[in-house]
């Protein structure tokens, strides 16, 4: 089995090594920091010890060692107190908490927490308790554990991202080629068509006026087959008056639909609004939104389709009078394959956001919506100013 073939292993694999990998590592360090903890106390034990010789020694007694002990700095913050608790002295503690008794007692507080106190042995019955904490070094191995958690996390997060992109990258290289599939199968029975309908004009029995029909429905096959290729291919773009191209396509789907949709046009058109435009794949864009609309309507209702301009930016609105959708729905509508129809393919919407934001970098969306009453869609295109 080709584990890397498969990406769904490969992603549990990624996965299951990097957790396990953390896991060895933190268990690691915790047995580093628990030996670094012993041999602290242990020095400590052994610095206590030196003390106490100090204090019970005679004047003949050699303490050069217990001297050097002593004086020995281990970096490792320490109170030494009496039997009632009382602070006798302190070594390896910030200079605020030894001027400051409060602060001093509550350090105290502190390292009796951390640590169980050292019994020191003053004689005549006299006991003294040093209690400690720990080292810098071994205060700084304490956060290593959730270093690593947090850097495996990241990991994972960018795993996640990877695989989505990848994801999303295959979706669109898979549309695009079903896009150029269906434009070379409509393609050749178009051609025959072209061919047919010109022996039709030479019979004089055939009216002209189902001839133009035809030539019109043949028309609007090529222009079909044409947005199709463009999809995943090089496009071109004009700078073009957007709102007379969202008029020109308005008026050709208002011919192609029952006289129970009703088209409410508010454009404003007193100055031209120009776009680096690809006109073909807009006035999808526009028909793909609009059949959404009517189907919500199921064939009866409004569409209104009105115009917002601003100094740098031109906002076509196009609203219904449908079932509306969710509110938690308004980014998924635009998913490939994502669809409430019973028979749909859910590539309409997904197909008009790919021309708007990746082939326009422009903003289509679900402006708002309210269930029961209609939606409102918004495609945002940036202005180009017009040079003659």
């Amino acid at each position: 089995m080709n584990l890397f073939g498969n990406k769904d292993l490969a992603r549990l694999f990624i996965i299951f090594s990097s957790l396990t990998i953390v896991i060895l590592v933190s268990w690691n360090v915790y047995l580093f920091y628990d030996r670094i903890k012993k041999d602290e106390r242990q020095k400590m034990k052994v610095w206590t010890q030196a003390q106490q010789s100090l204090n019970l020694a005679n004047d003949k007694q050699d303490l050069d060692l217990e001297l050097f002990i002593v004086s020995h700095d281990i970096n490792i913050p320490m109170i030494n107190t009496d039997a009632n608790g009382g602070i006798l002295r302190h070594h390896n503690v910030k200079k605020s908490f030894a001027k400051d008794s409060t602060k001093l007692y509550q350090k105290l507080a502190q390292l009796k927490s951390a640590n169980k106190p050292i019994e020191v042995n003053m004689g005549e019955g006299n006991k003294q308790f040093v209690y400690y904490g720990n080292s810098d070094i071994l205060e700084k191995i304490k956060y290593y554990p959730v270093v690593l958690l947090l850097i495996f996390f990241l990991f994972l997060s960018l795993i996640y991202v990877f695989f989505k992109t990848s994801k999303t990258s295959e979706k669109n290289k898979l549309w695009a080629a079903m896009a150029k599939e269906t434009a070379h199968q409509i393609g050749t029975p178009l051609s025959s068509l072209v061919g047919w309908m010109e022996i039709l004009k030479s019979d004089p029995a055939v009216q002209s006026s189902y001839i133009e029909e035809m030539e019109k429905d043949i028309s609007r096959l090529h222009k079909i087959t044409d947005r199709f290729s463009k999809i995943g291919s090089e496009v071109d773009y004009e700078n073009l008056d957007l709102i007379k191209e969202t008029q020109f396509t308005v008026d050709y789907i208002e011919t192609r639909h029952s006289k129970f949709i009703t088209f409410k046009t508010n454009l404003d058109q007193s100055e031209a609004v120009f776009v680096k435009l690809n006109a073909v794949l807009y006035s999808w864009t526009l028909e793909n939104i609009i059949k959404n609309a009517v189907d919500a309507m199921r064939g009866k209702g409004n569409i209104s389709i009105e115009s917002k301009i601003s100094s740098q930016w031109v906002s076509i609105l196009i609203t219904d009078e449908g079932k509306g959708i969710e509110s938690k729905r308004y980014k998924q509508i635009f998913e490939a394959g994502h669809t409430s129809k019973r028979r749909g393919w859910g590539l309409g919407l997904s197909l008009s956001k790919r021309i708007i934001e990746d082939y326009h970098h422009g903003k289509i969306r679900v402006k708002h919506s309210e269930i029961n009453k209609g939606t409102c869609f918004e495609i945002r295109l940036k202005r180009v100013t017009q040079t003659t």
